[in-house]
């Protein structure tokens, strides 16, 4: 967990001035016990995760807002915004801004309610998410390449035509829908409880649970769950202040806000017991352990709290707690499965990757395969380049998380030296898929990894910027069904263009990773 600073962090925040005309932590009880959710939204099940609990020895609780009309707990805070706004404004219709499960609630609520409702999506949004909204009614606008741009112009669209602005979480009202979710929650496990476990993103499911929980069974642990690329309330409140990111990770896009709200910093920063970081292999590992108990396949965002405990039950080694936490969406693109399965045996350390070298001669491999023993291989990846040694990608199972240091000393004990690469991001995403060697043509050759939007024209605003005297000696793309693609490229820059190069990257302006020094290439490419 990354911790809190107990008393003083606590002292700290009675100090801060509260934002004016917001609600005190404490008052939302009453406007969560009379938010106005039912009539779209419906009670959710809470459903005891039997294998994964009998697993880590932990009784564990999946409070299912996956079962909502919409696959998402969004729709609570969205009908409850809307459903208090006065009658004029409401026939005056909503506006706004979301590339996901927001706008889905937002539109439903309108059909029910009866009123227009105006979208506001980034260009790069999937088709299958635009043809969502509009199903439900919703008018589609389709402006800029980000949640940013979309948001700016959802804000100037809601003054030209006197529209209601539908916060996705920094709301009084939005929060209170949330906080639903624990009212039914108590009442459904009125047992010990010893914490729960909420995703983040900007804010409003956690704040809504924590204020509804803290003013009925303070004595029930709110732990909040982000991922290592997206944690801006974790380092908003180590900070005492808010603070934005740069870049969001978009694997659990869900939960990838830059900054976080106003009001539910404010919140999180006074009644969140703790927080828990999890990366992407934990969260595909989570998704595959809540299918085996439910049959039923979460995005990722939903499925942070439950990489979480498994998180914290390995660092603390506590037996017999009562956890829940909250599968917040199911709204999964199909062909991101497949990366998410790859992924999940890494994530559950069962499956480890390494790279080794091994003697060019006779008899070497066979020497290799006599130390795996028992184990299964998962992959293989070979290519002579080299008279004397042979560099070889392995995937290997393994059944206990040290066990793959273990194996990398065994493999050097016996004159093979490896690299564990469990844990390296290029071997993960590129290399494994990737046939080939090093090239004597490959000369100033520079290695990025890049995540470019998911849509057409973005290749070649790459090409079109990049410098004519540069040649692209190495490109691997592989779709993995999600809103951005990730792309590796080797491009030859002769010596002397490097403030041409840096230029190049900024102006560009994709998320972009340097591995030009990574282990794994000098090995491999």
């Amino acid at each position: 967990m990354a911790g809190k600073a107990g008393a003083a962090r606590k002292k700290k925040t009675h100090d801060a001035p509260r934002p004016s005309l917001l609600p005190a932590p404490g008052s939302y009880l009453q406007r969560t016990l009379n938010a106005k959710v039912y009539d779209v939204a419906r009670e959710t099940s809470l459903t005891y995760a039997r294998n994964l609990s009998k697993r880590i020895a932990n009784k564990v609780w999946l409070k299912r807002e996956d079962e909502q009309p919409v696959f998402s707990f969004k729709l609570r805070g969205a009908y409850n915004k809307m459903a208090h706004l006065a009658p004029e404004a409401l026939a005056q219709g909503v506006i706004c801004a979301s590339a996901g499960n927001h706008a889905q609630g937002v539109a439903l609520s309108a059909k029910k309610l009866g009123c227009r409702a105006v979208i506001v999506m980034p260009v790069t949004t999937p088709r299958v998410k635009v043809d969502a909204v509009a199903a439900l009614g919703g008018e589609v606008v389709l402006q800029g390449e980000s949640y940013s741009d979309a948001y700016a112009h959802a804000l100037e669209l809601e003054r030209e035509q006197g529209l209601s602005f539908v916060h996705p979480f920094d709301d009084p009202d939005v929060i209170a829908g949330q906080g639903t979710v624990a009212v039914e929650l108590l009442r459904q496990h009125p047992g010990p409880i010893d914490a729960i476990f909420v995703g983040i993103g900007g804010g409003g499911l956690i704040s809504g649970i924590a204020a509804y929980v803290k003013a009925l069974r303070p004595e029930v642990k709110i732990v909040g769950v982000q991922t290592r690329d997206s944690d801006a309330m974790v380092r908003s409140v180590k900070a005492g202040k808010r603070v934005q990111l740069n870049e969001v990770g978009l694997f659990c896009d869900g939960t990838a806000v830059k900054l976080p709200g106003e009001e539910t910093f404010r919140i999180v920063r006074e009644l969140v017991d703790d927080f828990v970081i999890v990366d992407t292999d934990a969260v595909c590992a989570a998704i595959k352990d809540v299918f085996e108990d439910t049959r039923s396949v979460l995005e990722p965002s939903g499925a942070l709290g439950v990489a979480a405990i498994k998180q914290y039950v390995a660092k603390t080694g506590c037996k017999g707690r009562n956890f829940i936490t909250v599968t917040s969406g199911a709204n999964m693109n199909f062909d991101r499965l497949r990366f998410v399965a790859e992924r999940a045996e890494v994530g559950e350390q069962r499956e480890a990757l390494f790279a080794v070298t091994i003697p060019e001669e006779r008899g070497s491999f066979k020497r290799f395969c006599a130390l795996l023993g028992n184990r299964s291989v998962t992959e293989f990846n070979y290519r002579i380049s080299d008279a004397e040694a042979a560099h070889i990608f392995v995937g290997i199972t393994i059944s206990k998380p040290d066990e793959a240091d273990k194996l990398a000393r065994n493999f050097a004990k016996h004159g093979f030296p490896a690299l564990n690469l469990s844990d390296n991001e290029l071997a993960k995403q590129h290399l494994r898929h990737m046939v080939g060697g090093r090239s004597e043509l490959a000369r100033n050759e520079r290695l990025y990894r890049f995540i470019f939007p998911e849509r057409p024209g973005a290749l070649m605003r790459f090409l079109d910027s990049l410098h004519p005297d540069w040649n692209i000696s190495l490109f691997h793309y592989r779709n993995q069904g999600a809103d951005y693609g990730r792309i590796l490229v080797g491009i030859q820059v002769p010596r002397g263009d490097g403030a041409a190069l840096r230029d190049f990257l900024e102006t560009l302006g994709y998320p972009v990773e340097d591995e030009t020094h990574n282990p794994v290439y000098r090995l491999f490419l």
